[in-house]
């Protein structure tokens, strides 16, 4: 799998979660994946949970959560983004980084989310 494909790959997906398309997000993971955002109590385990949160993902972020701006790095197998984001209480904004580790189907298999969880609890 070439960088383009899995920055495309990346870049489809954040275009569903923006249109709303959760069951078309859901669709780029592998029935296996792991979904892990730091300062949870548990990791997410699996397409249908990934799925089934993503009806509440409103809940999961910050009031007011607008992304500005996404950088792109590929690797072997993986993407890192780099987010650029605001929030109500965070108007001056801050990064957080998340990485997307690919299997040879061009699934996602792991989706890790970097931030200053201080930060984070501090934009709600």
């Amino acid at each position: 799998m070439n960088s383009a494909d899995l920055i495309a790959k990346v870049r489809e997906g954040w275009e569903a979660l923006a249109a709303g398309e959760m069951d078309r997000l859901a669709s780029f993971y592998a029935e296996e994946m792991v979904f892990v955002l730091p300062g949870q109590d548990d990791i997410l385990r699996g397409r249908k949970a990934f799925r089934d949160a993503l009806d509440a993902i409103g809940q999961a972020l910050p009031p007011g959560f607008d992304i500005k701006a996404l950088r792109y790095a590929a690797g072997e197998n993986e993407v890192v983004n780099v987010i650029e984001w605001t929030s109500e209480k965070l108007q001056g904004g801050s990064q957080s980084a998340v990485v997307f580790r690919f299997n040879d189907a061009r699934e996602i298999v792991e989706e890790r989310w970097f931030v200053d969880t201080e930060q984070w609890k501090a934009a709600f």
